[in-house]
């Protein structure tokens, strides 16, 4: 499990300068108002490379699920910078279609992501967290495709230009394809949580199903 950890954490940190120095080069640039193919490449490749070894392999996988959802969840609070957006879009920057529904979910998402943590992340409140990532993702969703559509949405409003350059290229190239990651993973953990009711209910049966087989 270890050298996983130290696996994952490699790879995210190249992940990062590699999005850090694309960005820094121009190659996500983009003056249309869109988000270019080359942002969208990189936002789905981390995507595709987690989902792949997710399912190839069990070790990475029982890693993945050995993660702390408090902390994932938590570190969602990041998503609070959401309202960048809006105050870019205040000052003309973006495209009101883009900030408002990828600022204010972020934020609702950020806001809330530490009572999330607290308070449903166990297996009591199991579809709870459930919903909450559910939610989470589809803020991501949402923002990602007002992002790529808003040249057709509002062609003459401000261009998407912005979210091509650094610091806002970072968003879409790393921080989204990783949160939307650690919604997954939250998912794919409290799926096999069981309830205290369960747990109570598989104990109390344990016994009768062995008398009744030595009888």
């Amino acid at each position: 499990m270890k050298n996983y950890g130290k696996l994952t954490m490699g790879i995210i940190v190249v992940w990062f300068i590699f999005a850090l120095s694309a960005s820094a080069l121009h190659l996500f640039k983009n003056d249309a108002n869109r988000i270019g193919v080359e942002v969208a490449i990189a936002a789905l490749v981390p995507i595709v490379v987690f989902s792949l070894w997710f399912v190839v392999s069990e070790k990475f996988r029982q890693f993945a699920l050995s993660l702390n959802p408090r902390t994932l969840t938590a570190l969602q609070s990041w998503r609070f910078i959401g309202f960048i957006f809006v105050l870019l879009e205040a000052r003309g920057a973006l495209p009101a279609i883009f900030a408002w529904p990828a600022g204010y979910g972020d934020m609702v998402i950020g806001v809330t992501a530490s009572l999330a943590a607290w308070k449903l992340a166990d297996a009591n409140h199991r579809n709870g967290f459930i919903l909450w990532q559910l939610l989470g993702i589809l803020d991501l969703v949402v923002a990602v495709g007002v992002g790529t559509t808003a040249g057709f949405l509002s062609p003459q409003g401000p261009t998407m230009a912005p979210m091509t350059v650094l610091p806002l290229s970072l968003v879409p190239t790393f921080l989204v394809p990783l949160f939307l990651i650690f919604h997954v993973i939250c998912i794919a953990q409290a799926k096999n949580w069981k309830s205290f009711s369960e747990r109570t209910r598989q104990t109390a049966g344990a016994p009768a199903c062995n008398l009744s087989r030595i009888s």
